[in-house]
């Protein structure tokens, strides 16, 4: 019944398996790739013939992870696989960046590409096992695609790389001070095509290494892929892109020069309106058979990038004026909202990004339930992008992929620079509203990130800042350039944004619209990306250059205190009826871990204090020779029962009771008396022994022996 094909081989630390022919035979093409025990199944489906009309090319990946994978059951009221994850929407994204620039040009057919996690041995990510399947399933279709690619992730540890590190490792990089990148990058055979990295300030070498290490690292991968496909793949689909040739010298003949002239305003929206009407000239100047030509607005966006590209090449000519390594004029400002616990206002030329950060407690947390497990982030970053921020109408709704990327680069580049938990226990929440947007806010989002953070009071181990380069090539002529504007963006051929402090890389991120590049240009991007960093930290310093010493007004107080494991229930007490009084008797919030931390927050320090004591008063232990302030609760014809610590009461012996000679226990106090008492220890039955007359009861000092 089938005609299965496998191919295997010994990667890293486990074994690779590709399989075709037994699963989805209906779609184009389907590859269960298996790695350790973690399986994707990544299928791929092509229209046959394109929508008339169509001016874009319709590719869509969906990665999808399924919680049997893992032996789970969802969390939740909704006991099914709902809405992507965060997790699910970065790996369809992951998948996306390398795969798509690797389509024959002109080819608009609709492309479906899904994968989906079938087995999940805790132990192997499968995002990479992911690509891998998707560049299979896509080698194999017969689609016209130039592949395949590989795919790898990369460590650092201890000075060296290493490949395919455990999940462990890199869910606990944080906590982890010898792992210090979470690196994964895909290419094809000759080049690089996509970087996508967390690291802890990684020198311009040490991750110019790690690249070229996932990149050698991937060959046999590719070699795989290869194997496979000449045992089981499809013929090519027959497709001509159409010639456009003639078309395209009718427009730049029409419009050539005016849409050159109008890439030289500087202002962007009078640059957009110049080359509306530059592209109306050349509609005015066609006949109807070329303005109902297929090809046509193809054939505009490449004058538009022949304008753009060659004034660069020939001319370091740039859009707004610029050379190829200046970056645009910033302005930094912080403090701008009051009522809020940090805020700033970072704009770099015509893209800005208002930076919020809202410090809470334990309870705000966000628990994520995962493939992997149910854990808790106590440092969120979300990124919105309105439209009118690039002045146009549009949708508003939940965020989108982009949305999704975009935040989760910053949160990257940030996360590497805070505190740690244990000595700042606080959750953060920073919230990026792009409010105009020209080229790169992302970076614009961890400049202002981190500017927002310190004017909360996060002490930051140092400040950040990003940039996104830009690269033009043409053969072997090529032009790296600093501080990207959006058209150069969408008519360039890389986007490569780097982001560190002063020190070295905190994230970095690549994406390659041509056949990949040579370490040659990624280590010239690399060099100008750090000049253009620490000319951006340069002007950020001139608003804040660490943490400010006081929380705003508004910002909640947290204090820590430890407690050991087997207290935990007698703080909560039976269905937490004990801590529930601690809260309302303080006034203050008490959060409590299975390790024993406490977190024990209020704006008030009294509130925090009044917590502190009733938990110590439960947790601690009297310690004998100390003198307690205590209440006298019952009396007996041989001595008085005082509640001297917590619930915990001692006895004073009648003999205990004074100097003089007593003769009842009420001749000297009375119940609900405060007294002053020496916890002198305990007898043979463990019961506490206290004394009164070891104790001055005005100034509540120690009586010496003697007198």
């Amino acid at each position: 019944m089938f005609k299965t094909v496998t191919k295997s081989i010994e990667w890293g630390h486990d074994t690779l398996t590709l399989e075709t022919g037994k699963v989805a035979r209906q779609a184009d093409a389907a590859v269960i790739a298996t790695y350790g025990e973690t399986s994707v199944l990544a299928t791929v489906v092509f229209e046959k013939k394109a929508k008339p009309g169509q001016d874009f090319f319709p590719l869509t990946v969906h990665y999808q992870e399924k919680y049997y994978a893992a032996g789970k059951i969802p969390g939740g009221f909704f006991k099914r696989e709902a809405r992507p994850s965060e997790k699910e929407t970065l790996t369809s994204r992951l998948i996306d960046r390398p795969i798509r620039p690797l389509f024959v040009e002109g080819f608009k057919n609709e492309v479906q590409v899904i994968a989906t996690v079938l087995s999940y041995d805790m132990e192997n990510d499968p995002d990479i096992v992911g690509m891998i399947a998707a560049s299979a399933a896509l080698t194999l279709s017969g689609a016209p695609f130039l592949g395949p690619i590989g795919a790898a992730r990369v460590g650092f540890v201890d000075g060296s790389y290493v490949l395919n590190p455990a999940v462990d490792d890199m869910e606990k990089l944080r906590e982890n001070p010898e792992q210090r990148l979470d690196l994964v990058v895909a290419g094809t055979k000759g080049a690089v095509m996509m970087v996508e990295s967390e690291a802890y300030e990684l020198s311009e070498a040490e991750m110019l290494g790690a690249v070229k290490f996932g990149h050698e690292q991937m060959q046999p991968v590719i070699d795989l892929i290869i194997g496979l496909a000449e045992e089981a793949a499809k013929e090519p689909f027959d497709f001509q892109p159409a010639d456009t040739s003639a078309l395209y010298e009718r427009a730049k003949t029409l419009g050539g020069d005016a849409m050159r002239a109008a890439f030289q305003v500087r202002d962007k929206l009078e640059r957009q309106a110049a080359v509306k009407a530059a592209k109306e000239q050349i509609l005015a100047g066609l006949s109807e058979e070329e303005q109902a030509d297929a090809g046509l607005d193809a054939v505009i966006k490449k004058l538009e990038s022949d304008v753009v590209r060659w004034d660069i090449l020939d001319h370091g000519r740039r859009i707004d004026g610029r050379d190829l390594v200046t970056v645009r004029p910033i302005v930094a400002e912080v403090g701008v909202l009051p009522r809020t616990h940090g805020s700033s206002l970072f704009t770099r030329g015509e893209t800005q990004a208002m930076v919020v950060s809202t410090l809470g407690t334990g309870d705000d947390e966000q628990m994520i339930d995962a493939l992997h497990g149910t854990y808790r982030s106590n440092f969120l970053l979300h990124y919105n992008f309105p439209p009118y921020s690039v002045g146009e109408t549009g949708r508003m709704g939940s965020p989108g992929r982009r949305e999704i990327g975009h935040g989760k680069l910053a949160w990257r580049a940030l996360q590497a620079v805070l505190p740690a938990a244990t000595d700042f226990p606080y959750t953060i929440r920073v919230v990026s509203e792009i409010t105009e947007s020209n080229g790169s806010s992302s970076m614009a989002s961890v400049c202002g990130g981190s500017l927002s953070m310190m004017d909360a009071g996060v002490p930051l181990k140092a400040p950040v800042a990003g940039v996104a380069m830009g690269l033009i090539l043409e053969g072997e002529k090529y032009a790296v350039i600093t501080d990207i504007l959006g058209d150069e963006d969408h008519l360039g051929d890389m986007d490569f944004k780097v982001a560190g402090t002063a020190n070295g890389i905190t994230s970095l991120q690549m994406d390659i619209k041509v056949a990949g590049i040579t370490p040659a240009i990624m280590e010239q991007a690399l060099a100008q990306a750090k000049d253009g960093r620490m000319h951006i930290l340069g002007e950020m310093g001139q608003a804040l250059t660490s943490g400010r010493a006081e929380f705003s007004a508004h910002a909640p107080r947290i204090e820590t205190m430890q407690i050991a494991t087997d207290k935990i229930r007698e703080v909560i007490g039976s269905g937490g009826k004990v801590i529930r009084g601690i809260v309302e008797e303080s006034g203050a919030k008490v959060d409590i871990n299975d390790d024993g931390v406490i977190k024990i927050a209020s704006a008030n320090a009294e509130a925090i204090e009044k917590a502190r004591e009733m938990i110590s008063s439960i947790v601690d232990e009297p310690e004998v020779g100390k003198v307690y302030t205590g209440k006298v609760v019952k009396i007996m014809d041989f001595g008085a029962f005082v509640n001297f610590f917590g619930k915990r009461d001692g006895l004073v012996h009648v003999s205990q009771l004074s100097s003089d000679r007593v003769s009842h226990p009420k001749d000297i106090v009375q119940e609900g008396q405060s007294v002053k008492v020496k916890l002198m220890g305990f007898d043979d039955r463990g019961k506490v022994r206290l004394s009164m007359k070891a104790v001055d009861q005005t100034t509540g000092e120690e009586v010496k022996e003697d007198a």
